[in-house]
């Protein structure tokens, strides 16, 4: 599993993905999950902070498209004043939607990346078809049975990470201190 899941980086979250960042490894497009990566679910619509660096991104010439498995009244809803190219209920970790948003934005996987706070459904996506990957610790992560089983899951990633990143550990914290698990994350 890890193969197929384990990210290129990971950071404490989005906003520390500079432009610079991504031109240094000659990206071009990036391909932005929103639930949990940009956004909590409760928060309808991007915050000024999602939307500085969204502003950022484009200014430095990065594309960006939201890549959602989440419904179009989402996915809509966020986007309305973003007018990114966005996709709905993707069905990550399959790369269909990710191949057509590459195509509309112009981009090959030479040049795009994936970012997302899923190992499961993000990482694998964009491996699946050859892409950078970037994931960030869940905003607000989801306590059901079924997410911490996936967060579970994730853990022998993050340690494969680690040993081959090093100095990695802070940003992997929430799955190596087991953060998933705690009821409510700050």
């Amino acid at each position: 599993m890890a193969r197929l899941t384990l990210p290129d980086y990971i950071f404490n979250n989005f906003s520390e993905i500079t432009p610079d960042f991504l031109r240094d490894l000659g990206i071009k497009a990036l391909l932005v999950d929103i639930d949990n990566t940009l956004a909590p679910y409760e928060e309808p619509t991007p915050n000024e902070r999602v939307v500085s660096w969204l502003d950022a991104m484009k200014s430095n010439g990065i594309s960006v498209a939201l890549i959602s498995n989440n419904g179009a009244e989402r996915v809509d809803a966020f986007n309305r004043e973003l007018g990114l190219v966005a996709f709905a209920k993707c069905g990550k970790p399959f790369p269909k939607n990710l191949r057509a948003a590459m195509k509309l934005l112009g981009s090959d996987k030479s040049n795009t990346a994936m970012l997302g706070d899923q190992l499961l459904t993000d990482a694998a996506a964009g491996k699946n078809i050859g892409l950078t990957t970037i994931i960030v610790p869940p905003i607000n992560d989801r306590k059901s049975a079924f997410f911490r089983f996936k967060r579970a899951l994730e853990v022998s990633t993050i340690r494969k990470y680690v040993r081959t990143h090093g100095g990695a550990q802070n940003a992997c914290s929430f799955w190596l201190d087991g953060k998933y698990k705690k009821k409510n994350r700050k």
